[in-house]
């Protein structure tokens, strides 16, 4: 598929889908005549992207991690220093503690709106 294609599937700019690449994220095939060309699989992967960068991380870190993701989960890499696995460890936490948040902002939001819908 198409770049237009691809970005309107995933809801992501076409800017940020050349930046994805050129970060090494995502890898198109090229066409005969060179232009890009996004295998299906990379709709999952792009919103699986964007759903990491939206937790907070950086693309370097996705890119060290993006392999491990895929199904098998198998762990291509070996060589993951002290340093990495402290900075991963840190960006879970740092996700739980998003998600603990977002949890109780909408267990707030649901009593709110069961409050009011009974008053209505």
């Amino acid at each position: 598929m198409r770049i237009g294609e691809l970005a309107k599937l995933t809801d992501t700019s076409t800017r940020a889908l050349r930046y994805y690449e050129d970060e090494g994220l995502i890898v198109p095939g090229r066409m005969p005549n060179g232009y890009r060309d996004y295998d299906d699989y990379l709709v999952d992967r792009v919103i699986q992207i964007r759903g990491l960068i939206d937790t907070g991380l950086p693309t370097r870190i996705i890119k060290q991690i993006l392999p491990c993701l895929d199904k098998p989960r198998t762990i291509h890499f070996t060589d993951a220093t002290p340093e990495m696995l402290a900075t991963l460890e840190h960006e879970r936490d740092r996700m739980t503690e998003r998600i603990d948040f977002l949890t109780r902002n909408r267990d707030a939001i649901d009593a709110y709106l069961d409050a009011v819908k009974a008053l209505a």
